[in-house]
């Protein structure tokens, strides 16, 4: 019998999630984003469900490429560009957009392509200051696309800083209205399900494709969307605790009474935040309740005073349907997101159906 911890990936709830998206862009073509191995999902898991999006983003070559390798005919963007003339020819003979984000990629393109221009996007930094032109040189590299026979084929995009806070996308819309018509693509995950305005062409949502929300205020269950990974595993001991007994490495956690504490196999290496503190939300046979003490490498501990009849084999949703993986994110200060891209490769991978995922 193996180690009892699984991530289980549930293709339908992804396309749920993905025709919400769509209902919320309008008349917007959809980018889905599948970078970071869709989101720790697994990029060929999700891939067959994907495909009813407009297109899909990745950040690198290496997926591009395993996305054509699939038969995938679509409209691919590369968000970080190409990274040497070599990627932009291989760019070319794929059929893969490149974002371009700084003059060295607008050189190595306006050089690589030889007078054979293909799609592009071209990145304006309307605020964020990661990556894109700013507003001067955005125009342009603009300009020198088009005389150089891109007209037509470019579009522009911005990313949005604080599209999930109070302070909102006003002050970013300003620098795109500034920079000119579109086609544009704007709007994150944060940004379609909060301002319209921002839909433009392409929107580009990411982790509410994943059933996560962005949003610290509201939850993804009140968003409509979908977990699309559960992480389980089963109680493998149980210890009860007389009260001033502690459990796990530094006693971070004390009885203060008589308590079972329930012995999971599921610790960081798994991907589990070390960080989160007694009192994260888990479930126990259906039934949520709190870890307890201080997450170990292979091993967390649960309360297990209101499961009394969870015993050795119970089963443990670490997050899914029950446990918003925001829910746990949110105690050990980080993310939803960080949660699902740090899954350990050596938990096995399920799809829904029951069927072993593929490898990847």
């Amino acid at each position: 019998m193996s180690r009892p911890i699984r991530a289980t990936v549930d293709p339908a709830a992804f396309a749920h999630n993905l025709a919400l998206a769509r209902r919320h862009a309008g008349a917007a073509r959809i980018l889905a984003v599948l970078k970071a191995n869709a989101y720790g999902h697994g990029l060929d898991r999700l891939l067959p469900v994907a495909r009813a999006a407009d297109g899909i983003a990745v950040l690198e070559m290496e997926a591009a490429v395993r996305l054509r390798d699939n038969g995938y005919q679509g409209p691919v963007v590369l968000l970080e560009g190409c990274f040497g003339a070599a990627e932009q020819g291989e760019a070319l003979r794929l059929g893969v957009t490149p974002v371009v984000h700084v003059a060295e990629q607008l050189e190595a393109l306006l050089h690589a392509r030889g007078g054979r221009p293909g799609e592009v996007w071209l990145k304006l930094n309307s605020g964020m200051n990661r990556l894109g032109f700013r507003l001067p040189a955005f125009q342009e590299a603009q300009q020198r696309l088009e005389s150089a026979g891109w007209s037509g084929k470019i579009t522009r995009m911005t990313h949005f800083a604080n599209a999930d806070d109070s302070h909102g996308v006003a002050e970013q819309l300003a620098v795109v209205q500034a920079a000119g018509a579109g086609p544009w693509s704007l709007a994150n995950s944060a940004a379609l399900l909060r301002y319209p305005a921002s839909r433009a062409e392409w929107v580009r949502p990411g982790i509410m494709l994943y059933g996560a929300t962005p949003f610290a205020d509201q939850s993804a269950l009140a968003l409509g969307l979908r977990p699309v990974m559960a992480l389980t595993s089963q109680v493998i001991a149980v210890q009860t605790l007389a009260a001033g007994e502690s459990v796990g490495y530094g006693w971070t956690f004390t009885a203060r009474e008589a308590t079972r504490v329930g012995i999971v196999a599921c610790g960081y290496a798994d991907g589990y935040p070390r960080l989160a503190p007694t009192g994260t939300p888990v479930a126990v046979d259906g039934v949520r309740t709190r870890t307890l003490g201080r997450v170990s490498m292979d091993m967390l501990y649960v309360d297990l005073t209101n499961v009394p009849g969870a015993g050795v084999g119970s089963p443990v949703e670490l997050w899914g349907p029950t446990v918003p993986v925001d829910a746990v994110a949110a105690p050990a200060g980080t993310v939803g997101y960080e949660l699902l891209c740090a899954l350990a490769p050596r938990v096995p991978v399920l799809v829904r159906t029951g069927e072993a995922a593929p490898a990847s």
